[in-house]
């Protein structure tokens, strides 16, 4: 019988699922992680601002798999999985790396990655109750203050910026920290908003409410 005829398609299998361009580029992320932290940790201008420069091509990558997956429509449940687990895996690594270097407060770290933890696991909750928790706002302006915050505080020492017919010394550390504490703004109050959403979905007063 053609299967095409009846409406059945041939679903890829892993290998052929996991193999796409948008996979591909996400699983780059991941390999990039250790030359990355390995540059950070050398401390010097120079490998700081290289292990900065693949940060920011990383960072792009996120986008750019999901631009390409919509676009051909290579959208998978593999790529939804390693996606964030990619992003998460670069910052974690990240920010790990700037403790020890002094770049970064431990409790910073603590509470911003208890926060991706605690969002992360409650998203897996609210799929395995069939709930489908929406994206925040919030949550994107967060991981762009975070994205850029980050290169900021692995810059780190004081460049001179050429605006013109003047300069202007810029201190990056402290840029990265300010950007970093907008980052935080977001990220409690979206993961707030996270849990708000998931307690209403699962209250069975808010469902006999609306039935």
């Amino acid at each position: 019988m053609d299967r095409q005829r009846i409406g059945i398609t041939k679903r890829p299998n892993f290998r052929e699922d996991i193999w796409n361009l948008p996979n591909v580029l996400t699983m780059g992320r991941i390999v990039a992680i250790p030359l990355i932290c390995w540059l950070l940790a050398q401390g010097t201008p120079l490998y700081c601002l290289i292990a900065a420069w693949l940060f920011g091509a990383a960072a792009f990558t996120d986008w750019l798999d999901g631009y390409i997956a919509r676009k051909r429509g290579l959208e998978s449940m593999t790529g939804k999985f390693l996606d964030p687990l990619a992003d998460k895996l670069l910052v974690m690594a990240v920010f790990i790396v700037l403790v020890p270097m002094y770049r970064i407060p431990v409790w910073f770290v603590v509470l911003s990655l208890t926060r991706e933890i605690s969002i992360t696991a409650l998203r897996a909750l609210a799929a395995g109750e069939g709930i489908i928790i929406a994206a925040e706002w919030g949550g994107k302006w967060k991981t762009a203050f975070q994205l850029v915050g980050i290169v900021c505080l692995m810059l780190h020492y004081e460049y001179t910026l050429p605006l013109g017919f003047t300069s202007l010394d810029v201190r990056f550390h402290h840029v990265g920290m300010a950007l970093l504490s907008i980052s935080l703004y977001y990220s409690l109050n979206s993961g707030w908003s996270y849990f708000r959403d998931f307690v209403r979905a699962t209250d069975p007063r808010s469902k006999t409410a609306t039935e």
